[in-house]
């Protein structure tokens, strides 16, 4: 069984910083691949950003792109994701993703519980 748990939402005035963390906890023989995303009120879950062992560098959507930052930590199977100058339409719920092979060779897709983000004045 694996489970991730993000933490680091809340509420924060626009133009403020936010630091979400995801914490991957159980049989886990390695880390392909970490994301974020997000789900405004009334939207689908969109794409943020993903950061995987095949591409040496993070993708991000192009509305967040320069104003976040995704990072991991494989030592602790933690990833991260800074957000900075935040903007009134990131408000959603923000969800980790994560490919994890549990197994040589076996590999799975997990979500996390999702934080609330809120950016308001």
């Amino acid at each position: 069984q694996v489970q991730l748990v993000e933490s680091g939402g809340g509420l924060v005035q626009p133009g403020g910083s936010l630091r979400l963390s995801c914490a991957a906890s159980g049989t886990i023989f390695s880390i392909y691949a970490m994301g974020w995303y997000r789900q405004a009120p009334g939207s689908q879950r969109e794409l943020v950003a993903t950061l995987s062992n095949s591409v040496n560098t993070p993708n991000y959507q192009d509305s967040v792109r320069g104003r976040f930052s995704i990072s991991r930590d494989d030592a602790r199977n933690m990833m991260y994701l800074q957000m900075s100058n935040m903007k009134p339409d990131d408000t959603g719920v923000y969800f980790c993703n994560a490919v994890i092979e549990t197994a040589p060779g076996s590999y799975s897709d997990y979500w996390g519980q999702g934080t609330q983000v809120t950016v308001s004045s």
